[in-house]
């Protein structure tokens, strides 16, 4: 590196901005009043997995919303099996089927004194019943048309009465709660064919660098992986991305690329953050509108450039692969939450012990790389080991690609030494 060019580099990033405080101006600047910034619709209920509810949700019906069979069984008036056991059974008529279940058994819907109906798991309980005796504990006479109970029930042993399992005006979910598979089949029993959802966010993603092609590589050319690896995280993310063809190291081309995209809720830039030569983009962007951060405490990926361009946000990422995904991470989906007026999730963790010390700056929060060896399984389960990857480079994509997850060495540490417990985030796991 010439003289020149180092005094740059060095003079760029004298001062970082910790992470916790870049994270801070940056949801000024993306959400200042906290709340939903992207819009609501309504979208059925089957399509809504993955969508953070723009409104708390309450059940319109009960569910259930009948009394039912909870057990494969017979319906009966609890006071008719009272004193019923194996040695001394009461035994009960089999009440006269009026229809059919949906499996073909005759059922009845009446349950008159000293009677029972024969049910199924789910079916509604005849009018007079008020519990169920299981079959195992049933004998069929079924040349007399009877029943041997050999267990006595109490009143509503075996039942499911009416809103058991939710009750009709019942909070289901407050605004901003993101919905699973599970959440769905909860709301389609409680009476909703379709919910409101915050809007999705829009994200440009735009590749930078006179460097990428999209294939067969020559000397001095790199295969484009950053927009893509980018792109697909939005989409996991609960966004919507509109991955770019990549746009060469020019001020004007740059500056129309970004202004392309300020229809978007946020636009992305990989590449060209950083104080090189080629590293024009924080300038590009002071030019139409504001950098608010330029370097941050963080490693690997300390070059990334978060500036605001009319009101949009615009994150220019690093172009090492692992420094972007570092930084994507930290910085673009807490954007994309903040835009729907919610907070991001913790990502899941794993409890190991560290093999080998990860070494760190004070002042720097360090994300390093590990795989997870299972080891002997104590009285908790299993037990890890947490093994820093050996490929550690912020452009080694593969330590980032075959890797378990990272250990986040926080700022006001000088690393963390061998066999202490540590947390192992995985971030991909968690949208």
């Amino acid at each position: 590196m010439e003289g020149a060019d180092r005094e740059r580099t060095d003079a760029g990033f004298k001062v970082r901005t910790p992470v916790d405080e870049a994270r801070r101006i940056l949801r000024e600047a993306a959400a200042p009043d906290g709340e939903c910034a992207t819009g609501t619709e309504r979208v059925e209920v089957e399509r809504a997995d993955g969508r953070t509810l723009a409104r708390s949700v309450t059940a319109a019906r009960n569910v259930p919303h009948y009394r039912r069979a909870a057990m494969d069984g017979y319906a009966v008036r609890a006071s008719d099996t009272f004193g019923a056991n194996e040695r001394s059974p009461e035994v009960l008529r089999i009440a006269e089927p009026v229809g059919g279940t949906d499996d073909g058994h005759a059922t009845a819907d009446r349950v008159d004194p000293d009677t029972a109906a024969r049910v199924h798991t789910g079916s509604a309980l005849p009018e007079g019943a008020d519990a169920v005796v299981m079959i195992e504990r049933v004998e069929e006479l079924d040349e007399f048309g009877e029943v041997e109970v050999e267990d006595a029930v109490a009143e509503g042993e075996n039942v499911a009465a009416i809103g058991e399992d939710v009750e009709e005006g019942q909070e289901l979910y407050e605004a901003g709660h993101r919905l699973r598979p599970s959440d769905l089949g909860l709301l389609r029993s409680a009476g909703y064919a379709r919910v409101e959802v915050t809007q999705q966010p829009t994200v440009g993603v735009i590749p930078t660098g006179e460097e990428l092609v999209d294939a067969d590589p020559g000397p001095g050319e790199v295969i484009e992986t950053n927009g893509l690896t980018v792109s697909r995280l939005v989409e996991r993310w609960g966004g919507r991305a509109t991955y770019r063809d990549v746009v060469t190291d020019d001020p004007e081309s740059l500056r129309v690329a970004i202004q392309r995209d300020l229809t978007k809720d946020v636009v992305v830039t990989t590449g060209g953050s950083s104080v090189g030569e080629r590293d024009l983009l924080p300038e590009v962007i002071d030019d139409l509108g504001e950098v608010l951060v330029h370097g941050v405490g963080l490693k690997p990926g300390h070059p990334v450039c978060l500036g605001v361009v009319e009101e949009t946000p615009v994150l220019a990422l690093p172009g090492y692969p692992v420094a972007c995904i570092v930084n994507a991470v930290q910085f673009l989906r807490p954007t994309l939450r903040w835009l729907e007026g919610t907070e991001p999730d913790p990502h899941p963790g794993v409890r190991a012990e560290l093999d080998r010390k990860i070494p760190s700056e004070p002042g720097t929060r360090t994300f390093a790389r590990v795989q997870l060896e299972e080891r002997d399984p104590g009285e908790d389960g299993p037990r890890f080991d947490a093994i820093p990857t050996r490929a550690s480079g912020s452009g080694v994509l593969s330590s980032v690609a075959l890797a378990d997850g990272w250990v986040v060495v926080d700022d006001d540490r000088e690393g963390i030494p061998s066999g202490e417990t540590v947390t192992v985030e995985n971030w991909e796991v968690n949208p």
